[in-house]
């Protein structure tokens, strides 16, 4: 019995595999151009013409439910607009994109259009080459004139040029000007009359919050005054800046941030001991870079390998640091040089020693006749 199904089995198959090719071919579009797909649907009758779209149509509803995101080459989205315009309810037929996404081709495109259509076409200058010439012959001359001045002068030689184009050749003919001094060229020119301050958040063994206060002179690098504090308010930032300055050593300027510690009575104190206050940006710490980067040295280089008990282990950690700091840490930004420079004569002989700071932490290395 099997021996004589088999056969029929066999010819259902290849029946089903010929009906599903001849499907597929009928289905599939006969170009992939749409024009001359169009050119065909002219010679098809009405009844073939719904059907068709009607089979176009549930392939496309398949297509969306397995697609979520197709890709638009800008052909295809060409086409889809010019083929939207031409129908009446095209906003209904859309399947496989939104219609605000139709409308923003659109809109890109007409953007396109105008951006070509206004694009500047190159053309012979209108004015003689002598004309140009005595422009710029001109501003070259007289460097304090101005476009209007130029004009006039044209004016009187019986020359009418607009203002534009003198301004425009005037451009051609002078030399830019010289940047004016930036912030950086500032500091510099100005590094040993120049202070900046301001405080860095520690955090102690209980999570009590303490504050250190920073004074370092731009020039040098060197740290000029530091105080610890639990609260820092106005009348103890001005006292410590009053204590950084005694018997009229201060600087011309001094640097700080916008924080309210730094109010009516820091500004008292400065404007006293004849210090011009310059308040950073908002939001610009590179403005005082050289400050915060000291604070940033602080704390990787020392406090971050301590635990802070109170206000008085805090100030003894800090001060063993700027010790070394003004001292024995050379600088990148002074030549690898120390803030503060060594009286002492380096030995041609003797033997290097290694001297511990803060426990250990960092060493500092001298010459040593036996």
């Amino acid at each position: 019995m099997k021996t004589l199904l088999q056969p029929l089995v066999t010819i259902a198959a290849k029946c089903g595999q010929l009906i599903g090719q001849k499907f597929i071919a009928l289905t599939k579009p006969a170009t992939k151009s749409p024009l001359p797909g169009a050119v065909l649907d002219l010679t098809k009758s009405k009844p073939d013409l719904i059907a068709e779209n009607a089979l176009l149509r549930q392939q496309l509803l398949v297509l969306n439910r397995q697609v979520k995101n197709p890709k638009f080459k800008p052909t295809d989205r060409l086409m889809l607009v010019i083929l939207a315009s031409l129908v009446s309810n095209w906003k209904q037929i859309l399947l496989i994109l939104k219609p605000d996404t139709l409308l923003g081709w659109h809109r890109q495109g007409f953007r396109l259009l105008w951006k070509f259509k206004s694009k500047s076409k190159s053309r012979k200058s209108r004015i003689e080459a002598e004309t140009i010439a005595l422009i710029k012959q001109m501003a070259n001359e007289n460097p304090l004139w101005g476009a209007e001045r130029i004009r006039g002068e044209l004016l009187k030689l019986e020359i009418r040029v607009a203002k534009r184009t003198i301004q425009k050749y005037m451009r051609q003919a002078r030399p830019t000007r010289p940047p004016s001094q930036n912030w950086k060229t500032f500091l510099k020119n100005h590094g040993h009359e120049i202070w900046a301050c301001d405080y860095l958040p520690i955090t102690d063994i209980f999570f009590r919050q303490l504050y250190a206060f920073v004074i370092v002179e731009l020039a040098t690098r060197k740290i000029i005054h530091i105080g610890v504090t639990r609260h820092p308010t106005d009348e103890w930032t001005s006292q410590q800046l009053r204590e950084a300055t005694p018997y009229d050593q201060q600087p011309k300027y001094l640097i700080r941030d916008n924080d309210a510690k730094f109010s009516t009575h820091f500004e008292r104190v400065a404007t006293g001991a004849s210090i011009k206050v310059l308040k950073t940006p908002f939001q610009a710490p590179n403005a005082n870079a050289i400050c915060e980067r000291l604070l940033r040295s602080i704390r990787q280089e020392c406090l971050n390998h301590f635990l802070i008990l109170n206000e008085g282990h805090l100030s003894k950690v800090l001060k063993k640091y700027i010790e070394y700091y003004n001292l024995h840490r050379p600088h990148q930004g002074i030549g690898q040089l120390t803030p503060v420079k060594s009286g002492t004569k380096v030995e041609t002989g003797g033997k290097i020693v290694a001297l511990p700071i803060l426990g250990g932490l960092h060493h500092y290395y001298e010459k040593r006749i036996a």
